[in-house]
């Protein structure tokens, strides 16, 4: 209960400079004493902290050549494929691809709603062409198990409360079901009610790296790299910059 502010800093620091730990371990290390002096010791830390911070690793990211695109994307097994194109096609973030709702494809415009992505925000992104053939029968073959889901009494995807409170029908709706829905029904331990959710992440990202392992790449290529990959690609076909910033979601075109 001795130690202070000139303890805290000196251990801090030994961890950035002696230990070199991650930045994240040491933000780790210094929630933990938060944690420690607020809840344990009943002492506030309300003083600032001059302690040497661990340096985040700036690393380039991993870009496919087009033709490694091409090369790739057909290793892909399914159900995966789709998704795997549009993480590339349309420059999406995995967690985004899952999350997309039939009411957020728009055919007409040749685009796509990501709803609240990376810091709560909307926007548009693109839907290539090549795409939409595959998509719409894909839809057709997902509308036809939503339709048998709810004569055997399911059928209601998961929205949130607010939504759900003020639109109470809509979670049997065909709109806001998701494109990508998981092949088994499961219980949604928020309100104990069997939905039929979202494909996970995971599957998709082994299935991605079993296709990796296929093409015989020798690059780390990760979902996020498709991304990077459609960015650099529209960049290097004239696409302006703030233009490929709108459709990433990025605030700052930096990143």
């Amino acid at each position: 209960t001795h130690m202070g502010r000139a303890e805290i800093e000196a251990f801090l620091t030994h961890l950035a400079v002696k230990d070199k730990v991650a930045a994240s371990t040491q933000n780790q290390a210094l929630n933990a004493l938060l944690f420690l002096y607020r809840q344990v010791l009943d002492q506030p830390v309300d003083f600032p902290l001059a302690s040497v911070r661990a340096r985040r690793p700036k690393r380039i990211p991993t870009v496919l050549s087009r033709d490694e695109v091409h090369r790739l994307l057909p290793c892909v097994e399914e159900p995966y494929q789709l998704m795997v194109n549009l993480l590339y096609g349309s420059g999406l973030r995995v967690s985004e691809c899952v999350r997309i709702r039939v009411k957020d494809v728009d055919f007409e415009q040749r685009h796509l709603v990501v709803r609240d992505g990376k810091g709560a925000k909307d926007r548009v992104t693109l839907l290539p062409e090549m795409l939409v053939p595959e998509l719409k029968d894909h839809l057709q073959r997902i509308r036809l198990i939503h339709q048998r889901d709810l004569r055997q009494g399911y059928g209601l995807v998961y929205l949130p409360y607010a939504l759900s409170h003020k639109y109470p029908e809509a979670p049997r709706e065909w709109i806001w079901q998701y494109v990508f829905p998981s092949s088994k029904l499961s219980v949604d331990p928020r309100r104990g009610i069997t939905r039929r959710h979202h494909i996970s992440t995971s599957a998709i990202q082994k299935a991605l790296r079993r296709a990796v392992k296929l093409a015989l790449f020798e690059k780390h290529v990760t979902c996020h790299t498709l991304r990077h990959s459609f960015a650099t690609h529209l960049l290097e076909s004239g696409t302006d910059i703030r233009t490929v910033q709108d459709l990433l979601g990025h605030k700052d075109v930096k990143t």
